[in-house]
């Protein structure tokens, strides 16, 4: 059996617009400590400990993320972590991946995001490590299905039988595709390299040239003219759009780890204690006939009276109020 070496891609070049104004682009979510004492992005690394050594863990980030990822991750080589120009989704961030990876071999690599949580990190590792095994073994591309624990509809599904992706459904169809088996798409990713870059070929050759350049660099990562003018070229396009709903070779892997990927303030209700009326109070907030808020100050007091369902943010430049069922449109308000 093939003894090829583990390597770790950490996704990490997004903005966090659904956690603003705690989040912001130039601090953007994944260096949030809200959720444990650790920044998302510092658990994202340590819960691969044991499976991969630190000078075999890289970042892809955005260009202005790169001086705060290398503080938050001293211990990963500087050139381990590279900022992309320009945003072009995840297509292009694990395109790039895989060339920096694989600067001078054949890994198997395996593609995580920043900024999700995992509660039991030991049951994370020994899912990882059976998906690494099969993509030693074999020529496919292996995914990490997780088991649903309700009918979202804010997450993508896996049909572990047909090894489909579908995209996030309505409540209804959400309860059938739960008492079908589907899985929650948690958008990890584990092959050899050879396996990324033939899946590019076939289905995203404009990612697999992206590849090529980036490996052709060797263990010097490419300029930032060179990388510039080749995301321009490149489409806007997540890797689930652009390879895995297209590929055949894809296996998936089931786990029940506690993932999260904490999308939005109403993770608050879940990871914080709730008073009597059920408001979650963080910081300096005064509750009066109130029920079910969440309540986040992070300069002035919050003083709430004879409201129900909203949530309350304040930072030092901003302030956020909106309707629990709103969560869901926050970007909207960086549309204006």
């Amino acid at each position: 059996m093939s003894t090829s070496t583990f390597k770790a891609v950490i996704l990490a070049g997004g903005s966090g617009e659904r956690f603003w104004p705690l989040s912001t682009p130039e601090r953007p979510k994944q260096f949030l400590r809200v959720f444990g004492g650790a920044s998302l992005i510092r658990q994202a690394v340590s819960r691969l400990d044991g499976l991969v050594s630190p000078k075999d863990v890289f970042v892809v980030t955005a260009k202005n993320l790169v001086a705060a990822t290398r503080k938050e991750l001293p211990e990963i080589p500087k050139c381990n972590i590279l900022g992309e120009p320009m945003r072009r989704d995840t297509g292009a961030a694990v395109a790039l991946g895989v060339g920096l990876a694989a600067s001078d071999a054949d890994p198997v690599i395996g593609f995580f995001s920043s900024d999700q949580m995992v509660s039991n990190p030991k049951a994370f590792r020994k899912v990882v490590s059976k998906a690494v095994a099969i993509a030693r073994r074999k020529q496919v591309i292996v995914t990490l299905g997780i088991k649903p624990t309700y009918p979202a509809t804010c997450f993508g599904y896996i049909s572990p039988k047909t090894r489909t992706f579908v995209e996030k459904p309505d409540a209804k169809t959400a309860k059938k595709y739960v008492k079908a088996g589907y899985l929650w798409n948690a958008g990890m990713f584990i092959a050899r390299a050879s396996t990324f870059r033939g899946a590019f070929a076939a289905h995203a050759p404009e990612l697999e040239r992206l590849t090529s350049s980036t490996r052709a660099a060797g263990s010097k990562a490419p300029s930032t003219k060179h990388l510039f003018a080749l995301y321009s070229k490149l489409p806007k396009i997540s890797f689930d759009y652009a390879v895995m709903e297209k590929s055949k070779n894809v296996e998936v892997v089931p786990g029940d780890f506690g993932w999260d990927d904490v999308g939005s303030f109403a993770a608050f209700d879940k990871y914080f204690p709730h008073d009597s009326r059920g408001n979650v109070r963080e910081g300096p907030c005064t509750v009066v006939e109130a029920d079910g808020n969440i309540c986040v100050a992070r300069s002035a007091r919050i003083s709430l009276l004879g409201v129900k369902n909203l949530v309350v943010v304040t930072t030092p430049d901003s302030v956020l109020v909106a309707d629990k069922s709103r969560l869901t449109d926050m970007k909207k308000l960086f549309k204006k």
